[in-house]
């Protein structure tokens, strides 16, 4: 059994923990019944020790299994990642809808939109990168109240007491448009960036990002591009976010200077994504590999699939 599962870009700007999309760079599951369970990881992550002896994947697939009561077996789990880690590309995502989505395909059970997307949110509390990992396209999602849901293996409490769910919308992206997204090789720990954000924002500023984010979500909707530079404007986070790393304040300039249709900070970094017209995507992702030589660049489609089995 193997499921694929999209990298994803949150935020785009001003929609702070509710917009998100789907790209065409994967990370890739395989479980197969086997005599004694084994481990074995390809490409992002395999030099890395620490993610065969403690597994996130593994971890959350044997505890959607337990929750569902199905009997416990070993498995030989084969994990080829090609998401950078630790990148803001939704590389735990990945990883966490991943471990559901082939749960439930072990356990033979229906796929239910809703149902996994809110086993995901005891394991990532906020819903812009699930989102797109298990739907693709472009996503906006809240959350039904302000309390987050808390690690409980009993079923009453997840499905019955929880009061916390997803709301979401999703739309596809057309192909008239693509990403050119720049990964530098250092990183942005989520945890850490969050806690340098301000704890309260004016009532200006939060006018400013729910403007701002409505007229973006209604350029990606109605399929008018020439609105998300302007819609792009962000007073919540981007800022304090990328002056821990001067540099993607260089990245935005350039690709605002060359035809970039919206250049903003994918999740909490470090990856910036550019989205620009089909037709200049190339010429943008080799300016940028030629400018910053020492970081990574991909020229990249937007996923409508999401989460896909592409073996039972």
């Amino acid at each position: 059994m193997v499921v694929r599962v999209p990298a994803t870009s949150a935020n785009l700007g001003p929609g702070f923990d509710t917009l998100g999309l789907a790209l065409n760079l994967y990370n890739t599951f395989s479980v197969t019944p086997a005599r004694l369970s084994s481990i074995h990881i390809a490409g992002e992550g395999e030099d890395r020790p620490k993610l065969r002896v403690d597994n996130v994947f593994v971890k959350i697939f044997n505890e959607v299994l337990e929750f569902y009561e199905y009997p416990r077996r070993h498995y030989k789990f084969s994990f080829h990642n090609d998401i950078p880690i630790s990148r803001g590309l939704g590389s735990s995502s990945a990883v966490i809808i991943g471990a559901i989505v082939s749960a439930y395909h072990i356990m033979q059970k229906p796929l239910d939109t809703n149902e996994i997307l809110n086993l995901a949110l005891c394991y990532e509390n906020h819903p812009d990168n699930i989102t797109p990992a298990l739907c693709g396209g472009f996503n906006i999602a809240m959350l039904e109240s302000n309390k987050q849901p808390t690690k409980n293996t009993h079923k009453d409490s997840i499905f019955g007491s929880q009061k916390t769910r997803v709301v979401s919308m999703k739309t596809p992206i057309s192909s008239d448009i693509k990403a050119v997204v720049v990964v530098p090789n250092t990183t942005i720990s989520t945890k850490f960036s969050r806690r340098t954000l301000p704890k309260k924002y004016s009532t200006k500023d939060a006018v400013f990002n729910l403007s701002h984010a409505c007229m973006l979500s209604a350029a990606l909707l109605k399929g008018d591009y020439t609105l998300l530079r302007e819609a792009s404007g962000d007073r919540f986070h981007q800022d304090v976010r990328m002056k821990a790393l001067p540099i993607l304040f260089a990245i935005q300039k350039l690709a605002l200077e060359n035809n970039a249709l919206l250049s903003t900070l994918s999740g909490s970094g470090s990856s910036f994504l550019n989205i620009c017209y089909a037709d200049e995507s190339k010429n943008l992702a080799e300016l940028m590999q030629k400018s910053f030589p020492k970081f990574r660049v991909f020229e990249l489609e937007f996923d409508n699939m999401g989460a896909t089995l592409l073996e039972s």
